[in-house]
């Protein structure tokens, strides 16, 4: 809905860019940003429609967002209402989700926003079409030398000196070895995730591994990993990655995987439009 004359344009947050129409009972039944309006659609031109909702200034300027988006909770909030709108948007065809919180002055900044980057976008949504993306990540086994803590000082050992202490710095040097030989293992066990799984995708990407306090596991994260599978190779993929978790195979880590997802990691704004399939997209 675009502003009058002389009225002040509200502020638009877009989510998706899709060259299908989205149905609208989707998006009607669909909550975006619990403080905004409906999800509705703007037509960009060239068969290209861009899903948006109108959200109030006092919450969504530059300023209140920033400070809410420093908040933890309003955070997720905000993450979970952009994924249920990019959802509804990918109902019935490919979809270019665009970054959290893409927000406008108005439908025509929003529209022109659509219109200069129509190559990318349409390279996009041909790149996306009938693909989702799975995403794994590999850690290293609990229980391995890795795993666990440093052995602690002998306190007959006193300074370190004579039999006693030849023998405990013997052994700590030992341990020093078997902690880097685990994670040599587990290191070349994840690569080797990857590259079977790279076997069945048409891309793939990788982001940095995230930290043992996001996790929760005692254990670093080796592989932070996204693929693209074409849906036709869906089961294969699938096969391959029970295959990959199985037990006794790769027994240096542990692999989780999810999905299919809407391929969020693959539909970058910047990327080159002529990208070629199987290329690798930088994280």
């Amino acid at each position: 809905m675009s502003a009058d004359a002389g009225v002040e344009p509200g502020i638009v947050c877009a989510f998706a860019v899709t060259g299908t129409l989205p149905d609208p009972a989707a998006l009607a039944s669909a909550t975006g940003h619990e403080e905004g309006g409906p999800l509705r659609v703007l037509d960009a031109g060239g068969g290209l429609c861009l899903v948006v909702q109108d959200v109030p200034a006092a919450l969504f300027d530059e300023e209140a967002l920033t400070e809410r988006l420093n908040r933890p909770i309003d955070l997720e909030r905000c993450a979970r209402a952009h994924h249920r709108a990019v959802e509804a948007a990918a109902g019935r065809g490919a979809v270019v989700p665009l970054p959290m919180a893409t927000l406008y002055r108005g439908d025509r900044s929003a529209v022109r926003a659509v219109r200069d980057r129509r190559p990318v976008l349409e390279a996009l949504l041909d790149r996306l079409r009938n693909r989702t993306e799975w995403a794994v990540k590999v850690h290293a086994a609990e229980g391995t030398p890795d795993d666990l803590p440093t052995a602690p000082a002998d306190p007959g050992t006193g300074s370190g000196s004579g039999s006693g202490g030849r023998a405990y710095l013997s052994r700590a040097s030992a341990r020093r070895r078997d902690r880097q030989q685990a994670h040599g293992r587990a290191r070349a066990e994840a690569e080797a995730v990857d590259a079977e799984l790279r076997r069945y995708a048409v891309a793939a990407t990788r982001h940095r591994p995230q930290s043992e306090r996001l996790t929760g596991r005692r254990t670093p994260q080796l592989l932070n990993a996204a693929y693209l599978v074409e849906d036709a190779d869906r089961a294969a993929f699938t096969r391959a990655l029970a295959g990959l978790t199985a037990e006794g195979r790769h027994p240096a880590v542990r692999a989780d995987a999810s999905g299919p997802w809407i391929p969020y990691s693959f539909a970058r704004w910047d990327e080159e439009p002529d990208a070629r399939p199987g290329q690798e997209v930088p994280a």
